[in-house]
């Protein structure tokens, strides 16, 4: 934050509300939706601001990136093996760090948005599953902005002018009639539904318009699940027409 915190005040201008549904102390699992590389850095600064020190679920190959690996480890942040037999050992790492009081964020689509629009997509379960194993609050927190200063995938930052970043936390999400039940698959998915749909409600708020009957799946349209997911025939294809 010493280095981070001087160039985000530069870069951004700030629409924070609901600081206060961060508990002060105690162990709490956050989620976000998820629209720029910058995301972490603008939640990051927020829920900082708020009195808490976020440990991301952050994907595995960012660790091994020079400097950037250094920093995200001093930071005690929690390596995701995404696809492999080793995924499951960031799980028990988060179920630690709820219950020695820390503070653990997931962006739980896994990725950028593949949504056309920006919109959540299908949500991933591990939020919801350390939150009910550890009988942490689950804080939902949208944001909306860091997109126009970062577009997903871009090159190239547009600083000016100024953009705003709107970031809101809301109550914790109401988990009580899945607690103390057998964590089956279908109860996390269920319980992860019920966490996007909020999550989904407060970004159609702070857009002011309506969010899509229908959630985007990233299983489907035959585009990987991760990275880039346009091809580059199609950025051709576009710089074409």
């Amino acid at each position: 934050m010493i280095v981070l915190k001087p160039i985000l005040l530069v870069l951004t201008k700030t629409n924070w509300r609901g600081a206060e549904n961060l508990p002060a102390t105690g162990g709490v699992v956050t989620v976000a939706n998820h629209v720029s590389q910058l995301d972490p850095f603008t939640f990051a600064h927020f829920v900082y601001e708020a009195g808490r020190l976020p440990r991301f679920m952050a994907k595995e190959s960012v660790f091994r990136v020079p400097l950037l690996g250094r920093v995200v480890r001093g930071a005690r942040q929690i390596p995701v093996h995404r696809g492999t037999g080793d995924a499951g050992a960031a799980y028990f790492s988060a179920v630690q760090a709820v219950r020695e009081g820390d503070c653990v964020s997931f962006f739980p689509e896994g990725t950028l948005t593949r949504d056309p629009d920006l919109w959540p997509m299908r949500g991933r379960t591990g939020a919801v599953r350390v939150a009910l194993e550890t009988g942490a609050p689950l804080i939902p927190i949208a944001q909306w902005g860091a997109h126009e200063i970062y577009p997903p995938y871009g090159k190239r930052l547009h600083v000016f002018p100024r953009h705003t970043v709107t970031v809101v936390a809301g109550p914790p999400v109401d988990l009580a009639r899945w607690a103390g039940r057998p964590l089956t698959a279908a109860l996390l998915a269920e319980a992860t539904e019920q966490v996007m749909d909020e999550l989904t409600a407060m970004l159609a708020q702070i857009r002011g318009e309506p969010a899509p009957a229908r959630r985007h799946d990233p299983r489907t349209g035959g585009k990987p699940q991760y990275g880039n997911p346009n091809p580059k025939s199609d950025k051709r294809k576009r710089s074409e027409e």
